[in-house]
């Protein structure tokens, strides 16, 4: 066994070993729920844009940018445009003709200027309507036509209903070795009423989508070696990988 073989077989070892670890996969959901009150993930910042993510998923994203190389990432739900800047700046080390495409149903004005003079401009293109919109579905997929490899990632609204339409409408983009990202799925792992002042919650949220999705859709699989490793997420069940065109 090769030095490189045997330090993969250590890593796939330490992930099962975490995974298996109730205590510790328990606490770190205790540490996610502490500090959400604090609003913790407004505290960091990709290339001078706030992106509103826990370090650990914003690590992921990265693996899975370079794993998968793709040449169009759809993201739903802009805010300050970290993470469109986040994509873009990947997109760029990657070299090639990559673009992200973002979707929010209000892109604030003085978000659109930051993210329209950022030096990841030129990567970026963006579309104000709902995600679920017919007309920006369609235009979304207009975009994605003749690209090879499609990146999605779901953050906008985290109802039930919503995020069930955005992964039946933009699954079909994804081919085999992708993955299709649902964030906010803790939203279903934290106490009833965590949530006063917004229309999601226990019951209703991104991860209930998540699982009504799987059992009508055999094309994605949660990746849980990907989550387990991560221990901090804001999507656990999220990560979901195709396995066939």
């Amino acid at each position: 066994m090769s030095e490189p073989e045997r330090f993969a077989r250590d890593v796939a070892e330490n992930i099962k070993a975490l995974e298996a670890d109730g205590d510790l996969q328990a606490l770190s959901r205790f540490w996610v729920r502490a500090t959400s009150p604090y609003k913790y993930t407004y505290n960091f910042t990709w290339m001078g844009r706030p992106i509103i993510q826990l370090p650990q998923d914003i690590l992921a994203m990265q693996e899975l940018i370079f794993r998968i190389r793709p040449e169009l990432i759809i993201e739903t739900g802009i805010a300050h445009g970290g993470s469109l800047v986040f994509h873009a700046s990947m997109l760029e080390l990657l070299g090639g003709a990559g673009t992200v495409l973002g979707i929010d149903i209000d892109i604030r004005a003085h978000n659109r200027v930051e993210i329209e003079k950022h030096p990841m401009a030129h990567r970026i293109r963006m579309l104000q309507g709902s995600s679920i919109d017919p007309e920006i579905v369609r235009a979304v997929e207009s975009a994605a036509a003749g690209r090879a490899n499609v990146l999605v990632a779901l953050d906008s609204n985290h109802t039930h209903d919503h995020v069930l339409a955005e992964l039946r409408a933009y699954s079909p983009l994804v081919r085999a070795g992708s993955y299709l990202v649902v964030f906010d799925t803790l939203v279903e792992d934290m106490p009833e009423g965590f949530f006063p002042d917004r229309p999601w919650g226990k019951g209703n949220s991104p991860k209930t989508a998540v699982h009504a999705f799987l059992r009508e859709n055999d094309r994605f699989e949660i990746d849980r070696d990907l989550q387990s490793k991560l221990l901090l997420t804001v999507a656990p069940d999220g990560y979901l990988r195709c396995i066939k065109d």
